[in-house]
């Protein structure tokens, strides 16, 4: 269906006259008529009742004057919708997280801040780990990540990265340990025999391998008693007395009874949470947007 000849039966049925649709359209009335005639014959019915001195619609037209409305107004709209896309106000954003980015406040802030400025830009939210984070987005299937690098870990060059947030490794015992009261850090050293629960292992650069390197640089390799995918299930067994366990920090806010963080004495505990996405240019248009509003002067501010 044509929109111009849409666009002309409007007018004309709104001014319910040839001469001021004409006007209105800035052309002349001939090929005003010419284009009414046409749209009749494409619906296969009479649009108007013309007499010398009115212009009505036909029961055909009303019914076209109602659809035509929306088609137009759909038009407008996807028109709109396709400019403020190339310019990343609209569209889609797939963002990825590893499972301790949630439990800080500020990634709930400022998803709502973002989208709170960018009404039209679905975000679409998946877990994946950090390895699987470098994966994704150099096979072109997330747009943005929060990972927590391992210390030894180097973010490929095609990637560009921001740290957010910064926690530690600290230990995390049962209540009943023989050191859950101890005064002062404790050396990652001093557990070498004790069974440990933790993430099993999965693609590389990550909260697993930080906690095999400090093992190592401890002296030892640690004895996985039981493996565990989500870190609340980990901290559940540790309270059960399965095992100890390393984990950030930031779980410390969801620690279920039963079990104590405790900061670890070695130097190399410092974690951290880094944003990224590719430096490439054909990177989602919204990618600078988020970019920009996460890492903005009053962003950091809020974050922290």
């Amino acid at each position: 269906m044509d929109l111009r000849r849409l666009t002309c039966f409007l007018a004309v049925a709104e001014e319910l006259n040839f001469s001021r649709a004409a006007q209105r359209l800035h052309m002349s009335q001939p090929p005003l008529s010419q284009q009414i005639r046409l749209l009749e014959q494409e619906m296969g019915a009479q649009l108007f009742e013309r007499s010398r001195r009115a212009v009505s619609l036909t029961p055909a037209g009303l019914l076209l004057q109602d659809k035509a409305l929306q088609i137009v107004e759909l038009h407008h709209q996807a028109g709109e919708l396709c400019r403020m896309a190339a310019s990343g106000l609209a569209g889609r954003l797939r963002l990825a997280f590893t499972a301790s980015v949630p439990l800080f406040e500020a990634f709930s802030h400022m998803l709502g801040v973002f989208r709170q400025r960018y009404p039209q830009v679905e975000l679409d939210l998946q877990h994946m780990t950090t390895g699987e984070q470098i994966a994704a987005l150099t096979c072109g299937q997330i747009d943005i990540g929060f990972m927590r690098p391992s210390p030894a870990f180097r973010i490929p060059v095609p990637i560009r990265e921001h740290t957010l947030w910064r926690d530690e490794l600290m230990l995390a015992l049962p209540r009943s340990h023989p050191l859950a009261g101890a005064p002062t850090p404790l050396p990652l050293s001093q557990f070498a025999d004790q069974p440990f629960v933790l993430h099993p292992a999965v693609l590389g650069g990550g909260l697993h391998e930080h906690i095999l390197a400090l093992c190592s640089e401890a002296g030892f390799v640690p004895r996985i008693a039981q493996p565990a995918r989500e870190t609340s299930t980990m901290l559940a067994l540790v309270a059960a007395g399965l095992g100890i366990s390393v984990v950030p920090s930031i779980y410390a806010c969801i620690c279920p009874p039963g079990v104590v963080f405790k900061p670890l004495a070695d130097a190399s505990r410092h974690s951290r949470i880094a944003l990224v996405s590719m430096q490439s240019s054909q990177a989602s248009a919204c990618v600078p947007l988020f970019w920009q509003s996460v890492t903005s002067r009053e962003a950091a501010q809020t974050l922290g």
